[in-house]
């Protein structure tokens, strides 16, 4: 057993600081800002090995594959949302249940690519997902319908770009897409 020194020691990491404790495996003088409780006794940061949960372990090759799967998703689904629309059945009410059901579906599809890993940078994927996904819905319809028309892509470019601020700043559609962006953040939190 170590005995407690009579005269107070530095810290090894705050030089400024004065304090009794030391680590439980090296003997290293510690504060307690520098201290880590273990199963075993207190340590400093070097031998207690702190390490972040395997979970939040995401390297650059899973975020790649998670952006990915996200940005197969927000086309398939924005595709899909605005026939819907084109339809009249993804406009309204039913806006807040494709969005709910977008964001649960984005989220748990990109979890389920990236082996249930989490992290911000995967719920700003699946976030990101579920607005792309209003967007491709939003102005699918408007450049269908020019080019069902035959007009020329410059045409059509310059209408989608007139008539998009419109079909993309419903206030209502907005509020639900921060939903649905937020419920696919939280399936990877």
């Amino acid at each position: 057993m170590m005995d407690t020194p009579s005269a107070p020691l530095r810290c090894a990491t705050h030089p400024e600081t004065e304090t009794y404790l030391r680590c439980g495996r090296c003997g290293t003088p510690i504060c307690p800002r520098c201290l880590v409780y273990t199963p075993v006794g207190t340590r400093c940061r070097t031998c207690a090995r702190l390490r972040r949960l395997p979970t939040y372990e995401v390297d650059a090759a899973m975020h790649l594959r998670a952006a990915a799967v996200g940005l197969a998703l927000a086309l398939g689904f924005g595709i899909l949302w605005g026939l819907a629309t084109r339809f009249g059945l993804g406009a309204g009410f039913f806006t807040l249940w494709i969005v709910l059901f977008l964001g649960f579906g984005c989220g748990e599809l990109i979890a389920l690519a990236v082996n249930r890993k989490r992290g911000p940078g995967l719920m700003a994927i699946a976030a990101a997902s579920v607005v792309l996904a209003f967007g491709i819905s939003r102005l699918l319809p408007l450049a269908g319908m020019l080019l069902v028309v035959g007009a020329p892509v410059e045409l059509v470019l310059a209408t989608l770009g007139r008539l998009a601020p419109a079909a993309l700043l419903d206030p209502i559609s907005l509020l639900f897409v921060a939903l649905g962006a937020a419920l696919a953040a939280s399936r990877l939190r």
